[in-house]
């Protein structure tokens, strides 16, 4: 896609979110449902994918890891927002990875440490670019994503979330 075919499509957007602020407002949803054994199957709008235990809790590896899908939103995410971002800057990238990676101590979901926390920290996300831009132009192509990048700024800025609960009698 060329930078004129990226603005014509976001232009018109851009004019109503600012003339209706909450036009802007759009509420993402995820469904899943419990599956055989210790699994959860979710529905990602193009397949379903059935999550399980990790091997390091005792799962056989053959059901995708839900830490892993979170690394993988992020890659997703950073990877759609470094080409719209170098498509707008008009940066010619013959091609790009991408890479992320989070440590867990099992430790914690497992409940055999009370000091250990449950989930990802230290968080890494990593860019190997082929492009013949400057590195000025690299720089800032990587802060722009990183700013427009809605997976990792909602993991930099935790939002508030809520549970809840109900009990359905069939």
């Amino acid at each position: 896609m060329k930078s004129e075919q990226l603005r014509a499509l976001q232009t018109p957007l851009k004019a109503q979110y600012r003339e209706d602020p909450g036009s802007a407002v759009v509420t993402l949803r995820a469904e899943g449902r419990t599956a055989e054994g210790i699994a959860c199957k979710v529905s990602t709008g193009q397949a379903i994918v059935e999550a399980g235990l990790h091997p390091a809790t005792g799962g056989d590896g053959s059901q995708a890891c839900s830490g892993d899908m979170l690394l993988e939103a992020l890659v997703a995410c950073a990877g759609v927002t470094l080409q719209a971002v170098a498509t707008s800057l008009e940066i010619n990238l013959r091609d790009a990875s991408l890479y992320a990676e989070g440590d867990l101590d099992f430790r914690g979901t497992l409940a055999v440490a009370k000091d250990a926390p449950v989930g990802l920290r230290n968080i890494r996300l990593g860019f190997k670019l082929d492009t013949d831009a400057p590195k000025e132009t690299v720089d800032k192509l990587i802060e722009l994503t990183e700013r427009y990048c809605v997976v990792l700024q909602t993991i930099r800025q935790s939002p508030e979330v809520s549970v809840t609960s109900e009990i359905v009698m069939t």
